[in-house]
């Protein structure tokens, strides 16, 4: 597998997190229950947190390479 293939994947994973963040925010609004509203907010945050890391991951695979590019200073060695 490339890297290009593997930031594809990446890419593919993030917007599924982001489809599902958006489902469970507008969930969130319509709940009345408080306990139940910590929750997805729980759930939220940990959600858009790894959809960050899936697309700097997307990023940094698919310009690994590229001369010049600057990499993400949490995902170096």
């Amino acid at each position: 597998m490339t890297l290009l293939e593997l930031s594809q994947q990446y890419r593919s994973s993030a917007q599924a997190l982001l489809d599902r963040v958006h489902t469970l925010e507008a969930r969130r609004r319509q709940e009345t229950d408080e306990l139940d509203r910590r929750l997805l907010e729980r759930r939220i945050h940990c959600l858009s947190v790894m959809w960050r890391e899936s697309r700097d991951l997307a990023v940094l695979c698919e310009r690994y390479y590229d001369r010049g590019y600057h990499h993400n200073g949490r995902y170096t060695v």
